[in-house]
């Protein structure tokens, strides 16, 4: 099985997030894909993060595809990063080809993420474009340390085959939708 693993906050969910899944599961050709809501980025501010079952239900919501499946796995196992839930997978899930999901937004603070070089060497990883964040995703400290083994964009459909580290940027369709303007435009979420 090739499996896509796409995680974040989901604070809400939007068709941007809707997009970078369904274009990776085909871009990619993955088998299925793996929607994993987290209990909380530690990079960011959680006061206005609604409760986790609500943002696990909006985006089962929106992701309409029986091969993708939305899951607070990590809160479940109380995982806090990105590399304790890989190493989970990876352990747990031998036979499977799993491929790490990003946003460019991400490449470019990817060098904050605890243990973000173990991460990369744990799986491939596909970092969807977002509008404006190319250049800086691209000349990121992570970007420039990982170069050698960027893979080109033509050759995405085998990413899940590869050996880590290896990585291909995808351009292609983007929204200019944002969880962080969808807040902001609605107002702070009330906490229990």
């Amino acid at each position: 099985m090739r499996i896509g693993l796409f995680g974040g906050s989901f604070n809400p969910p939007h068709e941007g997030h809707r997009l970078v899944v369904t274009q990776c599961l085909r871009r990619l050709q993955l088998d299925a894909l793996w929607v994993l809501v987290s209990p909380g980025n530690p990079l960011k501010d959680h006061r206005q993060l609604a409760p986790l079952g609500e943002r696990i239900a909006a985006t089962r919501e929106l992701m309409d595809d029986p091969r993708i499946k939305v899951t607070g796995f990590e809160a479940a196992h109380d995982f806090h990063y990105t590399f304790d839930t890989l190493s989970y997978l990876k352990r747990t899930c031998e036979t499977a080809r799993f491929v790490w999901i990003m946003g460019a937004d991400s490449l470019a603070g990817f060098d904050r993420w605890e243990r973000w070089e173990d991460i990369a060497a744990l799986v491939p990883m596909a970092v969807y474009a977002r509008p404006g964040s190319t250049l800086r995703a691209t000349s990121s400290r992570a970007a420039v340390a990982l170069k050698r083994y960027r893979i080109p964009e033509e050759a995405a459909e085998v990413l899940a085959d590869r050996d880590p580290p290896a990585w291909v940027y995808l351009r292609g369709i983007m929204s200019s939708q944002s969880s962080t303007a969808i807040r902001a435009r609605h107002g702070p979420v009330p906490q229990n």
